[in-house]
């Protein structure tokens, strides 16, 4: 992003948003192994290479229900002359003791079936009679109307070449390949080459369990009655969600009330199930502002090296910001803005990295991509910021969306990108190029 901003020294220092980063992702370390059941692995991160046991396929099989025939026999076959040949039994998936094809000969085959020795070709039933003199029919069909293990004759009306329709022995992967790579996460298709190849288990960075609380004595859960006053609590939604996103387990705690000693033991009693602490609001220099009240100092005494620092950054919206850890075991907290927009911008910086670290990747921003401002006038920023605006990109443009104010959920709902102001600019002209955080 951008070059830092100068920032004062002492009480007051002006932090850049670089080095507010810089100093949560330096303290933050992916946590430790563990041996996962595929299943409970998905979302995680691989840490060792995964190598091929076994080939996929195990062994030549059929890519079709049909006969497995001969190239030989079935050269020139055609409508008016087809080939005629004797059928010598039946080849399902997962069958052992596998017929002989000889000259003349064919083996019905099902789909997934081991070729049988002899055999060189699959030819589909639809190129066939059906094995049963009536033209040709369905695999399905025949199958229900031929007696089980019958023999017989079967008429070819098509040739076949060499290896048509067969699923070659390896493939798909050979034994000794890798699989997958360390860093690899683990969706479905990833899952299911482990399945394939006969993995139960992998060795992976678990997800991190991210515990979301706000605070706020005006925040009211969605879904009851609001008083005067009061407003719905959307920042824990928002952020478990965006927790979520980012590859965590999330649980979202909900509102605590202005007090310190409630926020305190809510605190305390969450980390039991957290690798990672988000609070929103009460960070900033209000008479309420009970996060700085209850966590600035937690733990100086009874837990020497934790507790949060409370700092302003160089930035907007989300100047406020506190970062440390709580609880003897050092849990990394984040403490983030109360204004919607504020934290969930704050969370897109600092948080989503955070949790991609403790996942073990490397790989762990959002991607950026220069774009050309569309705007009807020039964008305002206040110089010595780095400025966050909700853009919509596409196409190599982009788009503000919404104005700058840092309450305006609805704007915040239609963008899929940041639009960065760096610091040194206090306007941005339409036509302009700017950076931008692409969040889709």
């Amino acid at each position: 992003m951008s070059t830092a901003a100068p920032h004062s020294t002492g009480r007051d220092r002006l932090w850049s948003v670089d080095e507010h980063l810089e100093d949560v992702l330096t303290a933050i370390r992916p946590l430790e192994p563990i041996e996962l059941h595929l299943l409970d692995a998905q979302g995680c991160v691989l840490v060792e290479d995964v190598t091929v046991p076994v080939s996929l396929p195990p062994f030549d099989n059929s890519s079709m229900d049909g006969y497995a025939v001969r190239v030989a026999d079935v050269a020139g076959a055609s409508e008016e002359f087809p080939a005629a040949l004797e059928v010598v039994g039946d080849v399902a998936a997962g069958q052992t003791g596998l017929l002989h094809v000889g000259p003349g000969q064919a083996a019905r085959i099902m789909t997934g079936a081991p070729l049988p020795p002899g055999a060189e070709a699959v030819v589909p039933v639809e190129w066939t009679d059906g094995g049963l003199g009536e033209g040709p029919v369905d695999a399905m069909r025949a199958r229900s109307l031929a007696p089980e293990g019958a023999t017989g004759h079967v008429r070819v009306h098509r040739p076949a070449a060499a290896r048509a329709h067969v699923r070659a022995q390896g493939s798909d992967v050979r034994a000794g390949d890798r699989a997958l790579e360390a860093g690899t996460v683990l969706g479905p298709p990833q899952i299911a080459l482990l399945a394939a190849i006969g993995r139960g288990t992998v060795r992976v960075r678990p997800r991190p369990r991210v515990v979301v609380l706000s605070t706020g004595s005006e925040l009211v859960q969605p879904g009851e009655a609001l008083a005067d006053g009061q407003i719905y609590d959307s920042n824990s939604f928002a952020l478990t969600a965006a927790a979520r996103d980012a590859g965590a387990i999330a649980y979202r705690v909900g509102a605590v009330a202005d007090d310190a000693d409630t926020l305190r033991s809510t605190v305390e009693d969450q980390l039991v199930r957290a690798d990672l602490m988000v609070t929103t609001g009460g960070v900033s220099v209000g008479a309420y502002d009970v996060v700085k009240e209850a966590l600035a100092h937690a733990g100086d005494e009874d837990e020497p090296g934790s507790g949060v620092e409370f700092r302003k950054l160089a930035m907007q919206p989300g100047k406020p910001q506190g970062f440390g850890t709580v609880g003897p075991d050092h849990i990394p907290l984040l403490a983030l803005p109360g204004n919607p927009v504020s934290s969930y911008v704050s969370f897109e910086l600092f948080v989503r990295p955070a949790i991609r670290t403790l996942m073990g990747l490397t790989d762990v921003h959002r991607p950026t991509t220069r774009a050309t401002l569309t705007a009807d006038r020039p964008l305002s920023s206040p110089r010595g910021r780095r400025q966050f605006l909700r853009g919509s990109y596409a196409d190599g443009t982009v788009r503000p969306v919404g104005g700058a104010g840092s309450h305006l959920v609805a704007a915040l709902a239609h963008a899929d990108a940041l639009i960065v102001v760096p610091e040194d600019a206090d306007s941005v002209e339409p036509g302009a190029e700017v950076e931008v955080v692409l969040l889709g």
